[in-house]
């Protein structure tokens, strides 16, 4: 991704100074929202080392097949709360809409994700 450009997650930054950071190993996100959002910046750029770089290792599949991020279009990122989740926490919760349609179809995706933050590191552990 081009470092000018928009950041995938909606925030209306450039990437360069949104989730680039934290995707290409410079920083460590300070909130669990902002985990929140690299993480669905990394499902929209197909970054599958990252993905499992921060998903906790309780929880962490042993391999995550991103086949089929080619014919995905992700379409936006809303936030809708958070708990707790700050830089002096030692868990989070973020619920969130993404849009994204698949072959022509547009669809939703709903979660309520749990994060932890181990070793000064916030980890996503799971969602609902």
């Amino acid at each position: 991704m081009n470092a000018g450009s928009a950041c995938p997650c909606d925030l209306g930054k450039a990437y360069a100074a949104c989730c680039g950071p934290y995707l290409d190993h410079a920083q460590r996100p300070a909130t669990a929202e902002a985990l929140m959002r690299s993480r669905y910046s990394g499902y929209v750029l197909a970054r599958k080392d990252y993905l499992l770089r921060t998903w906790h290792e309780s929880t962490r599949p042993g391999a995550l097949d991103l086949n089929d991020a080619g014919t995905v279009r992700w379409l936006g990122l809303k936030i809708l709360r958070t708990e707790a989740g700050g830089p002096d926490d030692a868990r989070g919760v973020v619920e969130f809409v993404a849009r994204y349609k698949v072959g022509g179809k547009a669809h939703r995706l709903h979660e309520t994700s749990r994060f932890v933050r181990e070793g000064g590191q916030w980890f996503y552990l799971d969602g609902a």
